[in-house]
């Protein structure tokens, strides 16, 4: 997709607040720090339109980025950080699962993770979660250009085995530093959008 125009339409954290629009949407989770603002950048040609921030646990809304005024991103809050309450972790989880389970116009989750380590509990528990309420699931494994080209499929195996991806979810490796992923990001998420 050639994006053309890409806004931070609404940061929402009830229905109520959500977009009144039936574009479709795609969410983003992962746990903080896996790279879900670079990713947004490099996908959508900007550079700071997605606030990277070296403190995990940044974003605590539903951000809404509206992209070519016909499809949405939505960037939902990191998991796994120990920083913030557990009370706050709680309203975050329940503000997630509210959003994941009852959007209509929600087509798929890309959930990220870091190639370079083995995915942890929270990635395995939001990968069955979703695969609990049949959402679509890309998994984009975030700093490839990380790790030596020889490795990557040794890294990717293990993503594989321990989410037990199903057949049929696509994993993607990327790199936010050199795009690599992003032109079979966007050709599956053009497919899910269909």
């Amino acid at each position: 997709m050639k994006v053309t125009t890409a806004d931070i339409v609404i940061s929402a954290v009830r229905p109520n607040q959500y977009p009144d629009t039936q574009f479709p949407e795609i969410a983003l989770a992962g746990r903080s720090n896996v790279g879900k603002s670079s990713f947004i950048n490099k996908m959508l040609n900007r550079k700071a339109l997605a606030r990277t921030s070296s403190k995990p646990g940044k974003t605590q809304t539903l951000n809404f980025f509206l992209i070519n005024e016909q499809l949405f991103y939505v960037d939902v809050p990191g998991y796994g950080y120990a920083k913030v309450s557990k009370k706050e972790r709680e309203a975050w989880g329940k503000m997630i699962e509210t959003y994941i389970t009852s959007r209509e116009q929600l087509r798929a989750v890309i959930l990220l993770v870091d190639l370079r380590h083995s995915p942890t509990e929270d990635d395995v528990m939001m990968y069955d979660f979703l695969k609990h309420y049949q959402i679509p699931v890309i998994i984009v494994a975030t700093k490839a250009d990380k790790i030596p080209k020889g490795k990557w499929d040794k890294h990717a195996k293990v993503v594989r085995e321990k989410l037990q991806i199903e057949e049929g979810d696509e994993l993607i490796l990327f790199s936010s530093e050199t795009g690599m992923g992003k032109e079979k990001a966007w050709s599956v998420i053009d497919r899910m959008c269909k």
